[in-house]
């Protein structure tokens, strides 16, 4: 079989999709879009958005089997998270689509800068290993998760991105469980977001299926990879996720300094 010279782009691209996912947790979907346009060279952002949502989702669903296996995913908070957010990554997406596409990727580039901000300054692990979802703790830890996974989910499906920079923290904020379970759980909202977007552009087809796949593949061998390195690599989480910060600041200059360009 033949690869075009895009088809091997979109491989290395979704390694490195990949790759972040399973060493950090997140940052998917925030580097799927950028890769697809301007490395790839998808040429409508609603395609790349669509596109890299579906790669995201299948990679952060495989993700939540391994956590699963390693019990690090809290069922209950990461379920209640995740159906509210799906509510709000449907709005999202919906109102996503109605905005000029060059001035989506200057919004999304300056989301970028936000999050990557966030993720840097965010504190170590610590916190509730023990805390859970039931009938006593209910009343403190659902309207933080609903209110949360809904403003989540409409930011997740408005830009295309997974959202796990912004899960994370709030799973910590709503309920303390330390960022180790944050991570695992989140990937059942970034899941739950991405098929949820996806199937949005899907119906109003803007989703490159051939590039779908390719980005993928290399995202499942770019995620067993990052799983490698993050368990040989924990004990310095924290300063792997403070240099990935840096590297998502940096693309959401370049990605926000195109969107002013095209308008200057």
């Amino acid at each position: 079989m033949e690869f075009a010279a895009a088809d091997l782009l979109t491989l290395a691209s979704g390694a490195l999709v990949g790759l972040t996912l399973g060493l950090v947790g997140a940052g998917g979907s925030i580097l799927a879009v950028p890769l697809l346009v301007y490395v790839v060279g998808v040429a409508s952002p609603h395609v790349a958005i669509g596109t890299g949502a579906i790669a995201v989702a299948a990679n952060a669903l495989a993700g939540v089997f391994l956590h699963a296996r390693a019990k690090t995913v809290k069922w209950p908070c990461a379920l209640v998270f995740a159906g509210s957010g799906v509510a709000g990554a449907f709005l999202g997406a919906r109102l996503g689509k109605m905005v000029d596409g060059d001035l989506l990727l200057g919004l999304f580039g300056l989301v970028m800068i936000a999050v990557g901000v966030s993720m840097f300054l965010r504190k170590g692990d610590g916190g509730n290993a023990d805390v859970h979802l039931d009938r006593a703790s209910a009343r403190k830890l659902l309207p933080s998760l609903v209110g949360y996974g809904l403003a989540v989910g409409l930011l997740s499906g408005f830009f295309g991105i997974g959202g796990g920079f912004l899960i994370v923290p709030g799973l910590i904020g709503a309920t303390n469980m330390p960022i180790l379970y944050a991570v695992g759980s989140s990937l059942v909202s970034v899941s739950a977001f991405g098929f949820a977007t996806a199937s949005s552009y899907a119906l109003a087809g803007l989703v490159d299926w051939h590039a779908a796949a390719f980005l993928l593949l290399g995202g499942l061998a770019g995620a067993g990879l990052g799983a490698a390195l993050a368990r040989r690599l924990a004990t310095r989480k924290a300063l792997l996720t403070r240099l990935f910060a840096i590297l998502v600041i940096a693309i959401g200059f370049y990605v926000a300094g195109q969107g002013v360009l095209i308008f200057v």
